[in-house]
C-alpha cells in the first residue's frame, strides 16, 4: 500500500464534503446534519487559513481516500479523520491516522463517538489510549516525544 498525506487545498473541498455528507459517516459524527456546500466552503477556508490547524489528505497510488485534521492549542493537538467510504475496510484508516501521529509532538487527543468501532480501532492502531468513555464520548490520549 503506497499511502501518502498531502495538505489539503480548496480544490478538495467537494470531495470532502461528499465524504462529510455520507449516510455512514454522518450516523458515526457528533454533528450528524448535512453539510450545505457554501457553508462547508467557508469552514475549509477558515481552517487552510488558520496556522492551528493541519488538514491532510490521505491518497492511495494517486487517489483521495481520507483525510486527517489536526487543530494545536497550547495544551494539546486534537485530531479527526474520515476515510472515504470507497475506501473503507481496507485499512487505509489505520494507516493515514498514524502516519499523522508521527508528524505531531506533544499532547494528542481525539474524540470518538461511542458506537464508532472504526474510528476507535484507528485511535487505537495509530498508538492512542482510552482515557475516558462518558455517555457518548470515547476520549483517546497519547504524548509523543
Amino acid at each position: 500500500m503506497s499511502l501518502l498525506l498531502r495538505p489539503a487545498a480548496m480544490a478538495d473541498a467537494k470531495r470532502l464534503l461528499d465524504w462529510r455528507n455520507d449516510p455512514h459517516t454522518r450516523e458515526a459524527s457528533f454533528q450528524s446534519d448535512v453539510i450545505r456546500f457554501d457553508d462547508h466552503c467557508g469552514w475549509l477556508e477558515r481552517v487552510l487559513a488558520n496556522d492551528s490547524y493541519q488538514l491532510w489528505i490521505a491518497e492511495l497510488d494517486g487517489q483521495p481516500v481520507g483525510h486527517v485534521r489536526a487543530c494545536t492549542s497550547d495544551v494539546e493537538t486534537t485530531l479527526s479523520w474520515m476515510v472515504a467510504p470507497s475506501a473503507r475496510g481496507k485499512g487505509v484508516g489505520k494507516q493515514m491516522v498514524k502516519m499523522a501521529v508521527k508528524l505531531l509532538s506533544g499532547k494528542i487527543r481525539a474524540e470518538v463517538k461511542s458506537g464508532n468501532a472504526g474510528s476507535a480501532r484507528i485511535a487505537e492502531f495509530a498508538g492512542l489510549v482510552l482515557v475516558n468513555a462518558e455517555r457518548d464520548v470515547l476520549v483517546y490520549e497519547m504524548t509523543n516525544e
